[in-house]
């Protein structure tokens, strides 16, 4: 079995770097989750959102028992000095939803877990109230599963919106099962040309962050004797730990 388990959001994030994976389709919980396998490491692309996240982080660390589950793939910045493509590991992850906070002995800065898309205004606020650098969907309902289960968890994300980056309304074309409804945003893209160059830009920057994830990636395409990975897949980690909440 892998020792690492990576569960990233959409395939298209992590596309460049798991060709040569194996394909393995398994069942838990009533649904079909499609595995990316090599000796290094065990790979779901959970879909967006957190409770794409949670159900994909339940399965892997059931079907897989991993050492380690690192929350890999996209956030947005709240700190005007990270710019796209630019990587980031934190060592607190915050739940908006509820305040509440892991910590994990390992990194540098905070990052927000939202359930919804957050825009330039929102990024501003939240920046101000939490003091954080970077902002996801995903991250606070993986370290929760990873914690609740007694695993290691890490987190590394790359940054695919800068600060002052309006991203379009989003949410619309999110599922209920965290899928990403493409041909609907191509139509609705298609029918607002005053928009069209931010969509270009959100393609660039996609694309952007998508490569420097996969750098990262590589890492696990090394041959074991040859690779330099501590257990964590970013670097040496301890115990997270839930340590408070508002509610």
């Amino acid at each position: 079995m892998p020792r690492t388990a990576i569960i990233s959001a959409l395939e298209r994030e992590v596309r460049g770097a798991i060709g040569d994976w194996r394909i393995v389709r398994r069942d838990h919980g009533g649904r079909r989750f499609r595995f990316y396998e090599n000796d290094q490491a065990v790979l779901v692309c959970a879909g967006i959102g957190p409770e794409a996240a949670r159900r994909a982080c339940e399965a892997i660390i059931v079907l897989y028992q991993p050492e380690m589950v690192i929350s890999a793939g996209f956030a947005g910045a709240l700190d005007p000095a990270l710019k796209v493509g630019d990587s980031f590991i934190p060592r607190s992850i915050v739940d908006v939803s509820d305040g509440s906070t892991v910590e994990i002995n390992a990194g540098d800065g905070v990052l927000l877990s939202l359930g919804s898309v957050a825009g330039a205004e929102q990024k501003r606020k939240l920046a101000q109230v939490y003091s954080a650098q970077a902002i996801d969907m995903e991250a606070a309902a993986v370290a929760r599963g990873a914690q609740a289960r007694g695993v290691r968890f890490a987190a590394y994300k790359v940054i695919s919106d800068e600060l002052d980056f309006e991203l379009p309304e989003l949410d619309r074309f999110i599922t209920s099962e965290g899928r990403f409804r493409t041909a609907s945003f191509v139509f609705f893209a298609g029918l607002r040309p005053w928009l069209w160059s931010n969509f270009v830009r959100l393609k660039v920057n996609s694309d952007k962050a998508a490569e420097s994830l996969c750098q990262w990636l590589e890492q696990y395409n090394r041959p074991a004797e040859r690779n330099n990975i501590r257990t964590s897949g970013v670097y040496q980690s301890g115990q997270s730990r839930v340590v408070g909440s508002t509610k």
